[in-house]
Formats: structure tokens, sequence, C-alpha cells
């Protein structure tokens, strides 16, 4: 077995290098909650570890007109402590704020939760829900791609080879809109969904929903874009029929498996339940917004 050596580059330049010139397996290390565990498990063996956390415009929130750029070695607490990211999208905080413990929440970041490529990840179903973008460096230079085209499969990513994303960028809301995640687990706290699900919408001075995006984790080999629940909102107020398409839409779009959390039917029924249930929020989230208000 080869020796695994670890660098921690203080560049993006440098961390393209480090990782498409490594001969076999090449890791980054943006908190290490999840690749350190894997380490010590056997799970993964890479020949080289680059840390990017080392990289100083990797961590922060930046703000421009329209949007908000995560770099991608941010812990989760900073996006909880943020001025205004938790009232823009509650419902991507909640998703972070889920990630273990608060030890590990000073620690673990946005794009090891997504490059993890767990189905169940608490954190990118309201990423994908508000339309998040990745930016992706690489030996070819850069590209973006949306948060759903990362992930391809358990433990599998579309990342090339020497490739890492070293931001995310989250559209601002616009008035009238906004989210909610929602997660079912077996225990109270810190454990692994059995289903996620987050939910944007935007709405009318009616109450009218006129955008919306549904996503659900934990539910097939990666996160699903729940196309049908969200053509349920669109065009229609939060009445009991829209909840029915909605929460029918949802189990529809489910390909699940059985393992020791939940059986195939379980998952599906929580699915249905759970969108219904992060819809009433994000709902009730939009049409308290005022004009201009982020």
């Amino acid at each position: 077995m080869p020796n695994m050596s670890f660098t921690a580059p203080t560049t993006v330049d440098e961390a393209i290098r480090a990782l498409a010139g490594a001969p076999g397996l090449a890791k980054p290390l943006a908190g290490g909650t999840d690749l350190l565990v894997q380490l010590r498990s056997g799970r993964t063996r890479p020949e080289v570890i680059v840390d990017i956390k080392r990289i100083p415009q990797l961590i922060g929130i930046r703000e421009t007109d329209d949007s908000y750029l995560i770099g991608a070695a941010t812990p989760g607490v900073m996006l909880s402590e943020h001025e205004s990211l938790p009232h823009a999208w509650p419902g991507i905080v909640e998703g972070v704020d889920l990630i273990g413990s608060q030890q590990i929440q000073g620690r673990a970041s946005l794009v090891g939760n997504l490059c993890n490529a767990s189905p169940a990840a608490d954190s990118v179903p309201s990423m994908i829900a508000a339309r998040a973008v990745a930016v992706i460096a690489g030996p070819d230079g850069r590209r973006e791609a949306p948060v759903e085209a990362i992930v391809t499969g358990p433990g599998q990513t579309s990342l090339k080879k020497g490739e890492f994303i070293v931001e995310f960028r989250v559209p601002k809301p616009r008035p009238r809109q906004c989210d909610a995640y929602l997660r079912f687990i077996p225990r109270t706290e810190m454990d692994i969904a059995v289903v996620g699900c987050g939910v944007n919408v935007a709405v009318d001075a009616a109450g009218v929903c006129t955008d919306a995006r549904v996503v659900l984790g934990a539910v097939a080999a990666t996160q699903v874009v729940v196309e049908e629940g969200a053509q349920a909102l669109i065009g229609h107020r939060l009445d009991d029929d829209t909840l029915s398409r909605l929460d029918t839409a949802a189990q529809r779009a489910c390909k699940p498996i059985n393992d020791k959390r939940g059986t195939i039917e379980y998952r599906t029924k929580v699915a249905g339940v759970l969108a219904r249930r992060a819809a009433k929020i994000a709902f009730e989230r939009a049409q308290g917004r005022v004009a201009g208000a982020h």
C-alpha cells in the first residue's frame, strides 16, 4: 500500500496542481469530518490529501447585488452566524445546522457535505432548491454547474481529476420568496436522515405560488428534484387539494431502498408528509416577506 502524503496549499492554483499531479487517488480536505472517519475505517485510502482550508478566499461569505458567494471551506457555523443569510435562506441554514454536533459545525463545510455524496446529506436539498451553483476550479480553468449535477451516485461525483469546488453562488431570494428544510431521523438528534425535504417557493400578494422547487434526500441514489411537486404548487394557493397533489408527487418521485432506518414503503410515505410540512413552512415564510427584504 503506498504512503499517504499531505499538503496544505495557500492558493487555488497550488491545490489544482497537487490534485492533478497525484499518481493515484487524491482527496481535497475542507473540514475533514467525513474524510477522517473514512480514513480511520479504511473505506478510502488516498495517496494525497490536499487541505484547502489554508486558502484564504475559500473561507467566508461575500454578497453581491444578486447573490451570496459561499467559500467552499467555510465552516457551517459561519453560515448560521451570518448577518443576513439565515433570514434570506433559512432552509439552507436549517440543513447546515443538522450536520453533527456544535463541534463538528466548527469544521464541517457545505462542499464536504455535498462531495461526500451521501443521498442523505442534510445541506444539499435546500441548496438545490435555492438553485445554488457550484464554481469549480481545475486544470482546464473554471466552470460552473448546478449543485444537483455534482453528485452522480453514492460516493460518486461528476468532478474530474484535479478539479474541486471553490465556492457556491446562491441567488438572493426575490420578494415573497423563502424556503424550508425538514428531515426525519430515528433518534432525536445527530442521526442520518430517513428522508429529507427542501422546499423553495415564491408567492404573489394573494398567496398564489408563482415559482417552486421541491427536493428530496435519502429516497434515491442522489437527491431528487421533484418537478411534479413544483408543478403541483405553482399557480395555486396552499389548500388541501394542493397539498394532496404535492404529497402524491413526492411519493411518486421516490426510489428508496430498505435498510435499518426504514423500509421502502415507510420512506415513501414519510417523503409525502415532509413535503407537505416543509411547503407549509416555506409558504408562511414567503407570505411574511415584505418587498425588497432579504
